[in-house]
């Protein structure tokens, strides 16, 4: 599981004294227990590893996000300490399809729902979440079924 991982990576970071490990690691965890909070209420509860790593991939989003802003501002310290946290939190994501192999599971997914127009991209967006969660960026995955329906 990704969060046995995380703390693994954890406990070696404070071992060796590597304290940019420490405090990403720390941050994924912080992450990871407000969304288990946030879910106490919930009906169904998501596969944990479908969790953590949804978790992984907003905190991604938004530390990129953050390095654009602080680039912009003329904080390149800042930027970097952002892009290193990213570092960090991509040891943990499984391995993501290339954009190659995203498009071909696109088209297969398109030809065995009967995909023909725009109308039918929710269905397909709906079983590639299903499918690929944590395989692939659903933000990228929207542009190539639509690519693909239009």
């Amino acid at each position: 599981m990704i969060r046995d991982d995380v703390k693994a990576a954890q406990i070696a970071a404070m071992k060796s004294g590597d304290k940019a490990t420490v405090a990403a690691t720390r941050l994924i965890e912080a992450a990871v227990k407000n969304r288990d909070i946030e879910l106490r209420t919930a009906t169904s509860q998501p596969d944990d590893d479908l969790l953590v790593t949804e978790v992984l991939q907003k905190m991604i989003k938004q530390r990129r996000e953050s390095i654009d802003m602080y680039i912009k501002g003329g904080r390149q310290e800042l930027a970097d300490a952002e892009a290193g946290e990213i570092a960090v939190i991509e040891r943990f994501l499984p391995k993501q399809m290339s954009e190659d192999e995203a498009r071909a599971a696109v088209d297969a997914l398109a030809t065995e729902l009967g995909a023909a127009s725009v109308k039918d991209m929710g269905r397909v967006m709906a079983a590639l979440k299903e499918r690929f969660a944590g395989q692939m960026d659903m933000g990228k995955a929207s542009g190539l079924v639509k690519a693909r329906l239009g």
